[in-house]
Formats: C-alpha cells, structure tokens, sequence
C-alpha cells in the first residue's frame, strides 16, 4: 500500500485538454502531497480548452516518449473532446498506457479519455463511465457502461465530467492507497 503522499503521478496531455480535467487533479493529488508530473508529446508547454475557447497553458515536465510507466503509482487522462483525439493515434502514449496496464498501476480517464483506454484494449469486460456522447463507444469495445459520477473497475477509474472531478480524485487517491492492481494485460 502507497500512501497519497508519497505516490507518484503522471498526466499525459496535448493541446485541447479540458481546463478543469487536467488542472483540479493536478492540483488536487499536489495538495494532498504526491509528486504530479505533466508529459506532452513534446515535452513543452500545452493549450487547456475552457468554455468555447483556448484556455491556460499548462507547463510539460517531461515527453510522453521518455516517461517510464515504472517510476509512477498513477496515471491520469484529462479529457476534452480534442486531446484524447489526438493521444489516441500516437503510439508512445497508447504504449505508455498499456505499460501502466501491464504493472498493475492505476489508470484515470476522464469525459473522453475513455477513448484512450479503448484504444489502449482495456475496457473489454469493465465497469466503465464516460461522458455520454461516447459511451456508445465504450459499449462497442465491450464496456459495461454505467452513468455514475465515477467507476473504479479493479485500478480502472472512469468519471463523466467536471462536474465529478472531486469525486474523481477522491478514487484516485483511494485506489493508489490501495495498491497495485493485478489484472489482464492489454
């Protein structure tokens, strides 16, 4: 068991990640004093989308491409319609999340982060929740699809919107304290 404190974190972002999605997690799990590192696919500073326009930038610590799932608890994925979007069909960050996978780490999606995850083969079998425009997706991937502010699925955590972000990190915090997760490989 890891205490929240001493847990490291990794959020994998690009431009178009919703403000809220990335920033109150981030902030949040610093708070409450474990290590947050933020990987872009470059490793320089990203665009937030807030409302109906760019938002705050968000500064990068490391590239997607260098980060080692091994040396985190956790994984985090901000949603937005336009960064998992893009994630979703670069190969270092679905890897990335398969590695997370593989070593039992907890993963969290946000609103359309599940995409990652589908793309990443880990929904198959799992309670999961999404924003709802793509919940038809996580169904076809053969996700038991659930309307719930937030799921955690064996180290598998899934919330809807801003609006559950406390409910969000409030699981995240608990699966990390709980440990490594042993679950089927991607």
């Amino acid at each position: 068991m890891s205490k929240i404190a001493d847990a490291k974190v990794l959020i994998i972002a690009t431009h178009g990640f919703e403000q809220s999605e990335l920033e109150f997690p981030r902030d949040q799990l610093r708070v409450k004093g474990a290590t947050v590192h933020v990987a872009t696919l470059d490793g320089q500073t990203i665009k937030g989308w807030e409302g109906s326009d760019w938002g705050r930038d968000a500064e990068a610590d490391l590239k997607i491409a260098d980060a080692d799932a091994s040396q985190y608890d956790a994984l985090v994925l901000p949603g937005g319609q336009i960064n998992p979007d893009l994630l979703r069909v670069e190969d270092h960050a679905v890897n990335l999340i398969k590695s997370f996978a593989e070593q039992g780490k907890v993963i969290a999606a946000i609103c359309h982060a599940p995409w990652l995850l589908i793309e990443a083969g880990l929904v198959s079998g799992r309670a999961m929740t999404s924003y709802g425009s793509i919940r038809t997706d996580l169904k076809n991937a053969g996700a038991n699809v659930v309307d719930q502010p937030v799921v955690a699925d064996n180290g598998i955590v899934t919330s809807r919107k801003p609006d559950d972000l406390k409910d969000f990190v409030s699981k995240i915090v608990e699966e990390i304290e709980e440990g490594r997760h042993d679950r089927a490989a991607a």
